[in-house]
């Protein structure tokens, strides 16, 4: 019994947290959108554009354009797919079913936000050809952060080695934050759209990872 109790705690503390920390980064979305719609992001946008734009190479533009590629829409779609099938195949059908909710509800979210507010997207750079979508909050860093973090928790799920599970998230956060620097270094998004992005997918899947606590 004391065992039940403890783990039962362990639960109710853990959703608490995550309940916290959703209605925190919620509050830092609103907050940033408002910033954003009165204009008051522009100078922080155009210094850590000119900031980031200064340390280009054709390199690092060819490195930035991969990740760039990785966080795209087909992408996406195929790794989710893929992630989906591996799973059924191990016979973890509810978890293929979450992360495949997961993905395709941080899309919804995406377009939803994207046509709220009807930012347009900055000048590119390099010749870069924009995107016919709006441009707050990111896509690339919404789905990228809702993808890899599930893929991350999934593979953490049955990992009882402290090592390897923060190995697991750091390479996570590590593409996921490389995806949403090569949007502000190929100038097809402003850094308040990726911050809003990831804010959006934090307060998303942690929506999700309460529902499917919640759901056993």
């Amino acid at each position: 019994m004391r065992i039940k109790r403890s783990t039962l705690s362990n639960i109710t503390a853990s959703l608490i947290l995550s309940l916290l920390s959703a209605i925190v980064a919620l509050w830092l979305f609103v907050w940033l959108a408002e910033e954003m719609r009165e204009g008051d992001t522009r100078q922080f946008d155009t210094a850590v554009r000119a900031f980031i734009h200064s340390w280009s190479s054709p390199r690092l533009t060819g490195l930035m354009e991969l990740f760039t590629a990785i966080g795209s829409g087909l992408s996406v779609t195929i790794t989710t797919a893929v992630t989906a099938l591996l799973l059924r195949a191990k016979d973890r059908r509810r978890e293929a079913i979450w992360v495949t909710l997961a993905v395709v509800g941080g899309s919804l979210i995406m377009w939803t936000l994207k046509l709220s507010f009807h930012r347009e997207r900055p000048e590119p750079f390099f010749d870069m050809p924009l995107p016919s979508s709006y441009s707050f909050p990111s896509g690339h860093a919404l789905l990228s952060f809702t993808l890899f973090g599930a893929i991350a928790a999934l593979l953490n799920a049955r990992q009882n080695n402290a090592a390897v599970r923060g190995l697991i998230w750091s390479i996570a956060a590590a593409l996921v934050a490389a995806i949403g620097l090569s949007r502000i270094y190929l100038g097809v998004h402003y850094p308040s759209d990726v911050v809003a992005g990831y804010l959006g997918a934090f307060v998303w899947m942690l929506g999700v990872g309460i529902a499917e606590r919640k759901s056993r």
